[in-house]
């Protein structure tokens, strides 16, 4: 299976964040529509939304195929996919092979996002492998597009981005 999705990845992901899978959900960071598609199911109205949209700041929930590991779905049938279009998650997941397991950095008692590397660092430097420093990033979170339904896509949360 695909180490950066596997079910310790997950639970360590939840412990570092202090985060209760089967109360919050992770998303999955993908390179490509395809590589989406291994871990989704997307029909052709989804396919076509995600094509018109992606690389972007959303989020579209899907329903999940069977390669998604358990601690990831935690019961739920759907999973989360992201593919922004920022050069260094991409390039994770592209030299990884698969896609990896996401949550945001912003802490249960805060307003905002952190998005400084050297916060990021402070925070979670001894609990991660690596924290890429690829600049301040954007302060507001991806909008979340809820595809499970063919006849009713639904915006969950406005975010970043506007739905094309």
């Amino acid at each position: 299976g695909c180490d950066a999705l596997n079910n310790r990845a997950v639970e360590r992901v939840c412990r570092i964040k202090g985060i209760n899978p089967a109360r919050q959900r992770l998303s999955m960071v993908c390179a490509d529509i395809s590589q989406a598609s291994e871990f989704a199911k997307i029909d052709n109205k989804a396919f076509k939304l995600l094509k018109a949209n992606l690389p972007g700041p959303f989020t579209f929930v899907l329903n999940a195929s069977g390669k998604v590991p358990d601690k990831f779905l935690e019961k739920r049938k759907t999973v989360g996919v992201r593919i922004p279009a920022h050069t260094i998650p991409l390039a994770l997941v592209e030299a990884l092979g698969c896609p990896m397991v996401t949550a945001s950095v912003k802490a249960a008692d805060e307003e905002e996002y952190t998005t400084d590397p050297s916060l990021i660092e402070e925070r979670y430097g001894r609990q991660v492998d690596a924290v890429v420093d690829g600049g301040i990033g954007a302060r507001t979170p991806s909008t979340v597009v809820d595809c499970t339904d063919e006849d009713d896509i639904r915006i969950l949360r406005e975010g970043a981005g506007e739905l094309s």
